[in-house]
């Protein structure tokens, strides 16, 4: 294919209005950029949204932010093991590793792409305090299973709903089954704040601990010191950590959380799109949503296998690149990285499926902010691409 003349389609570009530039731009007319009433706006907003008590959120300054904390606010001893998916972003099993505590993995469901239950079931041992679902790609995980599984073991479950804010599972938002659900808004997700992320908490005094844990220990947040009720004293009440959000990120979340229900139906719309354009191709497309899940549509994932399709994976991420197309890779497995093979002796064949999916998938763009000719641009780049090899 020749290189394409056209403007370069990002990956994952976030779509930004007017009254996000508006917001943040009376942001930083007020003076007040850190920690201050727009986080806390949009903490209330984040509530209501999740229909649960505004103290039973805590915004962050990232989802792996939100994992680290919700771990230590869940008080899991130091060394325990919590398992969790080979087939997810490193910031998973990293905020485990950050929190003191032990990485188990276990394989995923070839079909759903999520951690399989019967996989977490196996992996349990006398150490194992907490699983870790990831909802990948916005569908949510098993959750009716893990739950039992969770229950039967006394286990506390952590969610790790980065792909998922719009997804549901049997009526009931992700995030909401656990002890914690953990979002994120890093740019290219559904909800966007630049860098950003928020925890769902079932218990209060945990997510107070959490909320104190993610700002240096301190018993109050710099709103509450420096507000215009005059200073206020504060005391350092636990070894925290940094990280708080910003006003200036909150500015964009309040706008972005608004619209997250258009932005669900304009990936819905284009993800059917896709459905019926590649149902023809020699590749395999994201498994059919079943009647008991809402999907988050955040990544539209297609597998890649040289066999059926006559080029490699990675051979296609070139093409469509050198096409003005941008793709994305979600993910290699966990035991793919040197480091966790040096760490923990792991190789990617103790997790066959997470492997397979991991050496053959790819993520298209799927973005609100796509046009009709971007669509149909994508389109046409991928039959074109598979027709040639």
């Amino acid at each position: 294919m020749e290189p394409s003349s056209l403007p370069f389609l990002v990956f994952g570009a976030p779509q930004i209005e007017e009254a996000e530039i508006d917001e943040v731009v009376a942001c930083l007319r007020s003076g007040w950029l850190g920690t201050g009433p727009r986080v806390a706006q949009f903490e209330r907003d984040f509530a209501a949204f999740r229909a649960v008590s505004p103290m039973q959120v805590a915004a962050v300054n990232s989802c792996t932010a939100a994992l680290h904390v919700s771990m230590l606010a869940a008080g899991i001893e130091a060394g325990a093991e919590v398992i969790t998916t080979p087939l997810t972003f490193c910031a998973t099993v990293n905020a485990i590793l950050h929190a003191g505590l032990q990485p188990v993995l276990a394989d995923v469901d070839p079909q759903t792409q999520n951690i399989d239950p019967a996989a977490i079931e196996a992996a349990i041992t006398p150490r194992t305090r907490a699983i870790l679902p990831v909802h990948f790609a916005g569908r949510p995980c098993d959750m009716g299973a893990i739950m039992a599984i969770a229950s039967k073991h006394n286990l506390v479950v952590i969610e790790d709903c980065a792909h998922s804010v719009e997804a549901t599972y049997r009526g009931q938002p992700v995030g909401t089954f656990g002890d914690f659900g953990c979002y994120s808004f890093y740019v290219t997700k559904n909800v966007v704040t630049g860098e950003g992320g928020m925890i769902v908490g079932r218990s209060e005094d945990q997510v107070a601990r959490a909320r104190i844990l993610a700002l240096h220990g301190m018993s109050k947040d710099a709103w509450h010191r420096f507000g215009d009720s005059g200073y206020k004293h504060y005391q350092v009440v636990e070894c925290g950590f940094k990280y708080n959000m910003m006003d200036i990120q909150a500015a964009l979340g309040l706008h972005q959380l608004a619209r997250v229900e258009r932005n669900w139906r304009r990936r819905d719309t284009i993800w059917k799109q896709y459905d019926e354009a590649f149902a023809a191709l020699p590749i395999t497309l994201p498994m059919p949503s079943s009647a008991e899940i809402r999907h988050g549509r955040h990544l539209y994932t297609v597998m890649i296998e040289p066999e059926r399709c006559g080029i490699t994976r990675d051979g296609f991420l070139e093409t469509m690149t050198a096409a003005g197309i941008g793709t994305g890779v979600h993910y290699m497995s966990i035991p793919e990285h040197p480091y966790y093979q040096q760490r923990f002796g792991w190789s990617p064949e103790q997790w066959p499926n997470a492997m397979k999916l991991g050496r053959a998938t790819v993520s298209l763009p799927l973005s609100p902010g796509m046009s009709d000719q971007d669509v149909a641009r994508l389109i046409d780049t991928v039959r074109a691409t598979l027709s040639f090899a």
